[in-house]
């Protein structure tokens, strides 16, 4: 079992950066492939940026590309979403998932950080 929960969320302007975190706890989680997701009012959720156990292999969304960077510190379990030039569109509430190595389905889901990005 894996837990996770995010932090950093807020309110910034357009053009603002913010900073999310997500620590996990839980056997084996350093391991794991850890992704960003994101849901606004009205949508479905939708894939920001992902990033595997090693760091070696890194995705992000065409939305994000170019404004998010992804990383985790393995030592303190912690998976990062930097996001900067954010925008009024990237309003949403973030959420962290975790899915080990040979799981395509993320299993374990944060409980959503609110970020709101105003014009």
């Amino acid at each position: 079992q894996v837990q996770l929960v995010e932090s950093g969320g807020g309110l910034v302007q357009a053009g603002g950066s913010l900073r999310l975190s997500c620590a996990a706890s839980g056997r084996s989680s350093s391991t794991y492939a850890m992704g960003w997701f994101r849901q606004a009012p009205g949508k479905e959720r939708e894939f920001v940026a992902s990033i595997t156990g090693s760091g070696g292999s890194i995705s992000f969304a065409d939305s994000v590309k170019g404004r998010f960077t992804i990383s985790r510190d393995s030592a303190k379990n912690t998976l990062y979403l930097q996001m900067n030039s954010l925008k009024p569109e990237d309003t949403a509430v973030y959420y962290c998932a975790a899915r080990s190595l040979f799981n395509p389905t993320y299993s374990y889901w944060g409980q959503g950080t609110q970020v709101t990005v105003s014009s």
